[in-house]
């Protein structure tokens, strides 16, 4: 199926995906404990700022404002009867700033987890997980984007009730899962395991890989072995966070650098990630530091973890016992 990412894809080595939306949100005024999602409603210039503001940094591929945006979590501000608003508002936004960009920007629509836990450990059944996943890609997929975009999922059975959900739009399927214990996801699967797992749907999905997790450096190991994994026609999606949150005066910062994003981006390259982007703490501004720090770079060997240590810093790995 030719799509625009597909087109882009073939056309080009690797992709820039841009860099966080909440930790973004807070510098533009959200307040502790709001949804950003809201503001496609409410304040819609600030998402739609935050769209141009990647694209004009150079990204390849924009996420929606959404990730909060399916019915069950947004159950949380009852606000759950407006989820087909946020998520057609939240694509028409990014919709805008693709179509009126002077080269192709993919519009990816972006479908976090629900905020439940799924039996045996919750209330929720895969039939409940999968409904509410297909109410949020059929709203983003009429809202105008071009692929729809799951991210920071941590166990298999919420990802493959979001990723059959997903298919019902229509649209091609990326994906993302977080691996942030010791290269693991918190259920405690392997990035072996991760893509043994989507491997299994049919018709696949378009992208694959790893977003958020224990800095940039457990990022890259994850990524080695995600690589691995991959089959030859596999695209692998790599998304990591800017550093690690820390207190400053009060305030969430991420100790990364700009520096720091260029040479994770360039070994997520060596790695064999296709798709490049940043997470939380990831602005405008370090996102159009990577992309140019990116230009004509020839990706070298796999690297190994001691190369990643020291150039990222330690991969946080839990002491024995824990």
């Amino acid at each position: 199926m030719s799509t625009v990412l597909a087109d882009l894809l073939a056309e080009r080595d690797y992709l820039m995906a841009d860099g966080a939306t909440g930790t973004n949100a807070f510098e533009l005024g959200l307040k502790p404990g709001s949804p950003p999602d809201l503001w496609n409603i409410d304040d819609p210039e600030k998402p739609k700022g935050l769209y141009q503001a990647f694209a004009d940094a150079g990204a390849d591929i924009i996420l929606t404002n959404t990730f909060g945006s399916n019915p069950h979590r947004l159950i949380l501000d009852k606000m759950d009867h407006k989820y087909k608003e946020l998520n057609v508002n939240g694509a028409k936004l990014a919709r805008e700033v693709a179509d009126d960009a002077s080269r192709p920007v993919v519009v990816a629509g972006s479908m976090g987890p629900t905020g439940g836990m799924m039996e045996p450990f919750g209330d929720l059944t895969p039939d409940i997980v999968e409904e509410t996943f297909t109410k949020q890609a059929e709203a983003l997929a009429e809202g105008g984007c071009d692929v729809i975009w799951i991210e920071t999922i941590f166990a298999f059975d919420e990802l493959g009730a979001a990723i059959r959900g997903a298919m019902k739009s229509g649209l091609p399927v990326a994906s993302t899962m977080t691996f942030d214990t010791a290269s693991r996801t918190m259920m405690g699967d392997t990035p072996q395991s991760a893509f043994d797992f989507v491997h299994g749907f049919d018709p696949g999905l378009i992208a694959f890989g790893a977003n958020c997790g224990a800095g940039p450096s457990m990022l890259v190991d994850t990524l080695v072995g995600l690589c691995e994994a991959a089959h030859d026609d596999d695209v692998v999606i790599a998304k990591g966070n800017c550093g690690m949150p820390q207190m400053v005066d009060g305030t969430v910062q991420y100790s990364g650098t700009k520096e720091v994003m260029a040479d994770y981006a360039k070994l997520a390259r060596d790695c064999g990630a296709r798709i490049i982007g940043g997470c939380c703490g990831t602005t405008p501004d370090i996102l159009a530091f990577v992309i140019e720090a990116m230009k004509n770079y020839v990706p070298g060997e796999v690297p190994r973890r001691e190369k990643i240590e020291d150039i990222l810093g330690p991969i946080k790995v839990p002491p024995a016992g824990d």
